[in-house]
């Protein structure tokens, strides 16, 4: 019989730009495995830079959309994934059986310079979503659940 897939939710204040490339990792990683969700506190829309970095990757998140949180999705899932200071100190309370990890990560779209110094920041979190969402299915295997 299969296991019934884990809910994982990734969260961020605009749901724009980390959550929606973390979404789109986790789609391509795991997504036998999970079933995966992103919001934010105060969805701005889909960036088009997160949508373009995530192309060169050979990942289209651009059918994704910007959510607000849905409540009734907050109790269900397994795990949430908060990307910004932000969303880790006013993500709402969730069940006791909801785990809780944080990533820090600075929020590419506040970059500024040039184009190409902006698309290389989204880069650089493009990236280290990547390893962290690696490090945590490598973790997933193990009885403690990876911490």
């Amino acid at each position: 019989m299969g296991r019934r897939k884990k809910k994982i939710l990734f969260l961020c204040t605009g749901n724009s730009c980390r959550s929606q490339m973390a979404e789109g990792f986790a789609r391509a990683m795991a997504g036998d495995r999970w079933e995966v969700y992103s919001a934010g506190l105060e969805p701005t829309g889909l960036n088009p830079r997160a949508v373009r970095v995530m192309r060169e990757v050979g990942i289209d998140i651009s059918g994704q959309s910007s959510k607000p949180i849905d409540p009734e999705l907050l109790s269900k899932v397994d795990l949430i994934v908060t990307l910004c200071g932000d969303a880790a100190d006013r993500c709402p309370l969730t069940p006791p059986h909801v785990r809780r990890l944080h990533w820090p990560l600075e929020d590419p779209a506040r970059a500024s310079g040039t184009e190409e110094e902006i698309l290389a920041r989204f880069r650089k979190i493009r990236d280290e979503i990547r390893r962290q969402l690696e490090t945590l299915l490598a973790g997933e295997g193990r009885a403690d659940g990876g911490e």
